[in-house]
């Protein structure tokens, strides 16, 4: 079995990584990976595949820095070039980027099997582009690896059950990479006060309401006063708060930080606030309170089972929460909500027997 994974961002490395792994398990299957090059990182050097133990991507297309309409657009060409000469049995894309919607076409048109890691994802804000993506590539899938049993009802309630599909709870596979990472976590190079307080800020939703950004910030430099708030800043974002010269006393900003240094800073700190996605599950799979500073949320059973709390950007909203965490959150951290850590077992398995299942109709 060959099988064509598609990623183009750093955090899609990192989740295809546990499936890589496993693929290296089985001498039956062959895995060529295409990086598009969506989001450009300079983290991603040569020390990062070693580091993280994911293998260098087969073809780098380098598409990135356009709108979105171009940039798909030549992602579905390059793309179907890769796959045309390869030939795989399968292709394989992760989440809701930009990347994930353009292997989804590039399958459907060439009628090639689609496998969707994290199906199923719904935040229910149709701006949000990461929604746009992921809804369409759903619906051109023919296997659908859910997270979660929202997941798998979200798809139930779209209809999926009426289309020619397969649908999989499969647990996550950040749970799996979380497990993998936390024994090679290393500490920044800085100095860092116990209990800190972990804050990530990027989302456009915030870094481009000046309204909604100037409220964050007031909060966090409130909270700051009691608590050291450690904040990885993306240059665009630092250069938003430069210009609209919002003060940033007493929060310890740092430059972006690599994966196995964030691994530490969550394991390490005492409450996670952000707008990330994938920050809000990882603090939940280090046992971490979180403040998510958005309006919404796909990750629902984090915040029905009080792991996670929704503050959006409203100033009184966020400092309210932090003054009420000790009784606000669960502190039973029990509850398997994402699986056990053993997704990408799981994903693989199912990979086989469905190939198995297909070559026995055949015959």
């Amino acid at each position: 079995m060959k099988i064509l994974t598609i990623l183009g961002a750093r955090p899609q490395f990192i989740k295809a990584g546990s499936i890589s792994r496993e693929i290296k398990k089985n001498k039956n299957i062959k895995e060529v990976i295409v990086h598009t090059g969506q989001h450009y990182d300079a983290n991603m050097s040569d020390i990062f595949f070693e580091e993280m133990q994911i293998p260098r991507p087969d073809y780098f297309l380098g598409i990135g820095g356009r709108s979105h309409g171009a940039m798909t657009g030549q992602m579905i060409e390059k793309i179907e070039e890769v796959v045309l000469k390869e030939n795989p049995d399968l292709i394989l894309v992760y989440g809701d980027t930009n990347s994930t919607l353009a292997g989804a076409i590039v399958a459907s048109k060439l009628h090639i099997k689609l496998v969707h890691i994290e199906a199923g994802l719904r935040s229910f804000n149709m701006k949000m582009p990461e929604e746009v993506n992921r809804i369409l590539t759903d619906r051109v899938s023919d296997i659908l690896f859910c997270p979660t049993d929202t997941a798998v009802k979200n798809l139930k309630k779209e209809g999926f059950d009426n289309f020619n599909c397969k649908i999989i709870k499969s647990g996550d596979v950040m749970q799996d990479g979380a497990i993998f990472y936390k024994n090679l976590s290393k500490k920044p190079d800085i100095e860092i006060k116990d209990g800190f307080i972990l804050c990530t800020i990027h989302r456009a939703e915030n870094t481009d309401d000046e309204l909604r950004l100037r409220d964050i910030f007031g909060a966090l430099k409130e909270i700051s006063k009691k608590r050291e708030i450690i904040l990885p800043l993306h240059p665009r974002t630092k250069k938003i708060l430069d210009t609209l010269d919002i003060d940033v006393t007493n929060i310890t900003i740092i430059e972006p930080v690599g994966y196995l240094e964030m691994v530490w800073l969550i394991d390490n700190c005492s409450l996670v606030m952000t707008d990330s996605g994938g920050l809000q599950k990882e603090a939940y799979f280090f046992k971490k309170p979180c403040i998510t500073l958005r309006d919404e949320t796909e990750w629902v059973e984090l915040v029905e089972n009080r792991f996670n709390i929704l503050a959006g950007a409203d100033k009184t909203k966020i400092l309210d929460i932090f003054a009420s965490l000790e009784n606000l959150f669960c502190k039973d951290y029990s509850k398997n909500l994402y699986g056990d850590g053993y997704a990408s077992k799981k994903i693989i398995q199912e990979l086989i027997k469905d190939g198995s299942d297909n070559r026995a109709v055949s015959k």
